[in-house]
Formats: C-alpha cells, sequence, structure tokens
C-alpha cells in the first residue's frame, strides 16, 4: 500500500511572509518599482503597517498597473528615511538569487550539508530563485561575505549580496516578462541560524573556485569587501570567461541596477566593456608569454 503523501505547506501571503520575517515593530523598507513609467517610489515603515491591509491594498493597485514589489530583507534604524548600510540596525536574513541553472541549481543546495535547511525559497520567475535564511549576531561584513560564498559555490548571482539589497515580496506579479509571474514562498526551516551553521570557507571572500575565474579576481583581507559595483565588474568578467552571451550579462547587471541607477543599461553595458577590455589584455598578456616560453624551447631544442 503507497504511504499518504504529505500535505504540500501552505503558501503564505505578503502579509504572513513580512510579520514571520520580522518584528512588528521593526522598520523595513518597501520598493515599488514601475520600469516602463521609470518611477520608483520606497516607503520605510513598521512591518505592522507593511502587512496591514490598507498598505497590502496600495501595493495590489501598484501591481496591478505595472510597478514590481520588493522588500529589504534587514530591519532599519528607528529613524532611518533611507536603505544603506549605516541605516541597517541588524542583520536578520542572509540570501542567494538563482538567476541561472534553475532547478538544478536549488536542488544542489538543497542536498549541500554546506549550508541548513532554507527559511524560505521563492520562485521569482520560470526557474529563477531566492533563498532566504534567518539569522543573528552577524555583522554587516559577515552577512556580505557569506552572501558572496554562497553566490560562489552554488554559482548564484553575485549582484544580489549587498546587505542592502531588496528581493521580491511574495504574493505579487512579476512584470519584466509579457505575462504576469506571480511570486510565490515556499516555507521551510523555521529555525534562526548563526554563521557557524554556515560550513562555507568566507575568509577569503574571493578565493577562485575555478581556474578560469582568476582572471577576474583579486586577494582580500578577511576584513576587506567590495563595493557593488565591483561585484558587478567581477561579475562580468567571471560570466565572460566562462562564455555567457555579453548582451544576457548586460541585461543581468541592468535588471539588478535597475533601482539604484539613473540609467542601468548605460551602467551595465559599460561595466561589461571594461570586462571584456580587461580579459582581452590578460590573455594578450597569457598568449605573449606563451609564445616568449615556446621561442625558447625552440632555441634550446635547435
Amino acid at each position: 500500500m503507497n504511504a499518504p503523501e504529505k500535505p504540500a505547506p501552505p503558501v503564505p501571503s505578503a502579509s504572513e511572509y513580512i510579520l514571520d520575517n520580522f518584528k512588528p515593530t521593526d522598520r523595513i523598507a518597501v520598493l515599488v518599482l514601475n520600469r516602463q513609467l521609470g518611477e520608483t517610489t520606497q516607503r520605510i515603515t513598521a512591518a505592522q503597517k507593511a502587512s496591514s491591509p490598507e498598505f497590502q491594498a496600495w501595493l495590489r493597485y501598484k501591481n496591478a498597473n505595472g510597478a514590481d514589489i520588493y522588500v529589504g530583507m534587514n530591519a532599519l534604524r528607528h529613524h532611518a528615511s533611507t536603505r544603506t548600510k549605516d541605516d541597517i540596525e541588524k542583520i536578520s536574513h542572509v540570501y542567494l538569487d538563482l538567476d541561472h541553472g534553475g532547478s538544478a541549481s536549488l536542488e544542489a543546495l538543497e542536498n549541500s550539508d554546506l549550508v541548513p535547511r532554507p527559511n524560505y525559497i521563492l520562485n521569482t520567475s520560470p526557474e529563477k530563485f531566492q533563498v532566504v535564511w534567518k539569522v543573528e549576531g552577524m555583522t554587516t561584513e559577515e552577512a556580505e561575505a557569506l552572501n558572496q560564498a554562497m553566490v560562489r559555490e552554488f554559482d548564484g548571482d553575485p549582484a544580489a549580496t549587498d546587505s542592502t539589497r531588496v528581493l521580491r515580496l511574495p504574493g505579487f506579479a512579476n512584470k519584466k516578462y509579457e505575462e504576469d509571474f506571480y511570486v510565490q514562498a515556499r516555507t521551510g526551516s523555521t529555525q534562526t541560524y548563526q554563521l557557524h551553521d554556515f560550513k562555507l570557507q568566507i575568509d577569503s571572500q574571493d578565493a577562485p573556485r575555478h581556474q578560469h575565474e582568476e582572471a577576474g579576481r583579486k586577494p582580500l583581507t578577511q576584513n576587506s569587501t567590495l563595493s557593488q559595483s565591483e561585484h558587478d565588474w567581477a561579475y562580468a568578467k567571471r560570466a565572460l570567461a566562462r562564455g555567457d552571451d555579453p548582451d544576457i550579462v548586460i541585461q543581468r547587471i541592468a535588471d539588478y541596477r535597475s533601482h539604484d541607477k539613473d540609467d542601468p543599461n548605460y551602467y551595465a553595458r559599460h561595466t561589461v566593456m571594461k570586462a571584456q577590455a580587461e580579459l582581452s589584455r590578460h590573455r594578450a598578456v597569457e598568449s605573449s608569454e606563451g609564445g616568449r616560453t615556446q621561442t625558447r624551447e625552440m632555441r634550446v631544442n635547435h
């Protein structure tokens, strides 16, 4: 006799998701981004208010009229009016954006013993996921280093490692495609983790995992951090080195910087062009050194 299937856990609403991830009095940033109109609205308010029927009705109205809805995953200081690192009250989440690799990348993460079971997995668009862990006791530097380590291990998107990053709010439609894709969150663990629960190496944030990535990296000390622009540039070099289409790399960077750049497409194209130039210089040096080595060997042999 077949064992009865376990019922699927309920899909949390946007309000339930907010209140499960934050205390009611936590101040959080909610970002409303309409790419077609070029409009960006950020509201910083208490989690209790953000989850209220009135606030949610306003978000649904904005979403129905073309806006994407995001939420910052770390609580802000009481008097904060902006979403910068200095405004962060505490680190309450780490996260990973799996923007390519789809279900295979997610399955590798779920089967790995390097990270604990996630608290939430968000399906943000076809074969794209955002993975969220609740954490405590981490500094901003530790959280960002851990986010970067998970990017390297599971081939995530390095543009989504900043502690001020906003992630999609479940229950709302992703408006980046011709057809709406409604973001859903799957619940997982109920634990809150600490740094020692993650078994990834984060003492050298840019230690290369693959030789072909080495050209796009520079060694860092344990306390060093990269700016978001440096992460974008490093990501572009790694993606180009492994053969990704430059236009696709440009689009990925532009999408992730669309909320904090006046002209994200120009910024992304400029970043990729710089990365292409750097890789060309690196390959030219390697080719030149290889030619000199071959000449010396020929002289020896003759």
